[in-house]
């Protein structure tokens, strides 16, 4: 998998600046105000570097900004990148920083001189989120990435404050490597695999195959993977850091490695991108490796349906009526909604084998979901207002896009059916909601739920400020503060 760049911190020594090669980062506050690596620099270059400030302040610095000048006389450093960042500098501000420096290192080495910065963690964390590359198909050769380095006071202390961020930019490099994989790559057997792998990190990881599957009674999962040569499996994944016998929080991911819509075929242009369709999976797995790498003091169980949607002569058809593991039955409308149909399922027997303390579901689920939200925000849907703060309230904190969505009976009724218990779709009006409605089917009353389509935001055709193109791995850092914020014991 892709790893995130190497990361050292080291006491600051401002006379290996003339020396070094790579690039060197130095912070200034919104009034271009330099500190002792500021000054170093500054000299260095015969003043430029004050001469470059005193030119942008007549607009004023912009905080979270960076100015850089290249290949500075006096220095053997290709750049020096002017990070406007104030002391305290919120976690969004000195993430966003960090997105820019990753995006202008390309593969050089890069020297972080980070003062008096408090929030050195949060900025590293960007540095790596926006340096990740998926090369893995590609035949020609790639230089070697550079390193970061980070000068500080106390190194050791920065050191394990920024411990657990790097482990979340790992699971996000996780997932994103998940999501962008070519479907004749990743398998529902090669997904299986690389989770069963994780086990060397201290996780239980469980694969359940078709034969058990069908003895649980999950017939709706395994309907949508009938028609395909792919395997459809469940991936249990359990993490217990936290209390023994505490009940944990319970991760449930759609993990359709290729959808084609099966009989009800989706069209041609586009279809290439459903290779995303498992982002859902991608995203739990992600998490569930964060907290594994960190060794969060929380018990959390991930479960991932791992399906293909062919047409084939075996693959199910538009008016087939097929039972569910909780017993309901449900009339198939049409084989492109099949991401509902995996994750009733597995939500079942999530309440059914763990009794968690709470359940999120995770799913690219509806195209409706980014005609209503765009690119910019998950659609988050909820029968539990307190649970469902708390998951806005992390999404805000890592700056990830999320928006409340109503449910309703009105929604719910829409799902009748002449000759089963639903329809698995409720036509276009509202089509995020229904589809919800639906899963909200297989929740038990007393359980506190949070499902969220991520169809919007899981991959994008263009960067963000901390992600190139393609997969972006919404959701690992704002579950992983969620559990940090709500579910570790001390």
């Amino acid at each position: 998998m892709t790893q995130p760049t190497p990361v050292s911190f080291s006491a600051q020594d401002i006379e290996r600046f003339a020396e070094h090669a790579g690039r060197i980062a130095v912070i200034v506050d919104a009034e271009g105000r330099l500190d002792v690596a500021g000054r170093r620099v500054n000299r260095l270059c015969k003043g430029a570097l004050k001469r470059a400030l005193e030119a942008e302040s007549e607009d004023g610095l912009k905080e979270g900004s960076v100015l850089t000048l290249a290949w500075p006389a006096g220095m053997s450093a290709r750049a020096v990148d002017v990070v406007c960042l104030p002391r305290n500098a919120s976690e969004t501000l000195a993430r966003r920083a960090g997105g820019a420096l990753g995006k202008l290192r390309g593969r050089a080495d890069l020297l972080i001189a980070s003062g008096r910065l408090r929030r050195v963690g949060h900025l590293v964390s960007g540095v790596l989120l926006r340096d990740y590359s998926f090369d893995d198909h590609k035949t020609s050769a790639t230089a070697p990435a550079g390193s970061v380095e980070v000068m500080c006071s106390d190194p050791e202390t920065t050191a394990a404050t920024a411990a657990p961020h790097i482990a979340v930019a790992e699971g996000c490099f996780f997932t994103r490597d998940l999501v962008n994989e070519p479907a004749n790559v990743l398998t529902t057997t090669e997904f299986a695999d690389r989770l069963e792998q994780m086990e060397s990190l201290g996780l239980q990881v469980e694969v359940l195959d078709e034969e058990q599957l069908e003895e649980l009674g999950m017939r709706t999962l395994l309907a949508v993977g009938q028609g395909s040569d792919s395997p459809s499996k469940v991936v249990v994944m359990q993490w217990n850091g936290g209390a023994e016998g505490e009940a944990p929080l319970a991760l449930v991911g759609k993990g359709v490695v290729f959808d084609t819509g099966g009989i009800s075929l989706k069209p041609a242009a586009g279809m290439e991108d459903m290779t995303m369709d498992m982002g859902g999976a991608g995203t739990v797995a992600g998490v569930m490796r964060a907290l594994a790498l960190r060794k969060a003091k929380a018990n959390v169980v991930g479960l991932v349906g791992l399906v293909e949607n062919m047409p084939s002569g075996s693959a199910i058809r538009p008016g087939d009526v097929v039972k569910s593991m909780k017993g309901d039955t449900v009339e198939i409308l049409n084989t492109d909604a099949e991401g509902r149909l995996v994750l009733c399922d597995v939500m079942w027997y999530a309440q059914e084998r763990f009794e968690p303390a709470g359940m999120i579901d995770l799913a690219t689920l509806t195209g409706a979901i980014i005609i209503g939200l765009g690119h910019e925000n998950a659609g988050v849907f909820s029968n539990h207002d307190d649970f469902c703060r708390s998951f806005l309230r992390a999404a805000d904190d890592e700056s990830e896009g999320a928006w409340r969505m109503p449910l309703g009976q009105a929604y719910d009724d829409m799902l009748k059916s002449p000759v089963a218990d639903m329809k698995n779709i409720g036509g276009r009006p509202g089509g995020s909601i229904t589809a919800a409605q639906y899963l909200q089917r297989f929740v038990r009353d007393d359980m506190p739920w949070i499902h969220l389509d991520i169809a919007g935001v899981a991959s994008l055709k263009s960067e963000t400020p901390l992600a190139p193109k393609g997969a972006t791995g919404w959701g690992v850092r704002a579950l992983d503060r969620l559990i940090a914020d709500n579910y570790e014991t001390e």
